[in-house]
């Protein structure tokens, strides 16, 4: 990933497109951040999961990962900060 494609992810919603005018959070809504491996520096919108789902992190489909499109992304929670999942592996 060059400079110009982390520019576009920084401080964007995951599953939001980078010229949709609405692209970052949204009050009303809860998202924790993405921190590490090809989805850094994009928020998630957990808005109404568990506590269970939250802590079962996520897995995320993404084509800027090891295995390209049809990839995926697997982020778990931070330990002791709820605001951030960090990335622990990509899976195909």
């Amino acid at each position: 990933m060059n400079g110009d494609d982390e520019q576009l992810l920084n401080g964007r919603v995951y599953g939001r497109d980078h010229d949709d005018p609405r692209q970052g959070p949204q009050p009303g809504r809860t998202y924790v951040e993405l921190t590490g491996g090809p989805l850094d520096g994009l928020f998630l919108d957990v808005t109404g999961w568990t506590r269970d789902e939250t802590s079962a992190g996520a897995v995320l489909a993404t084509e800027l990962g090891r295995f390209g499109p049809g990839g995926r992304a697997l982020y778990d929670p931070r330990p002791g900060d709820p605001g951030r999942f960090d990335w622990t592996a990509d899976s195909p």
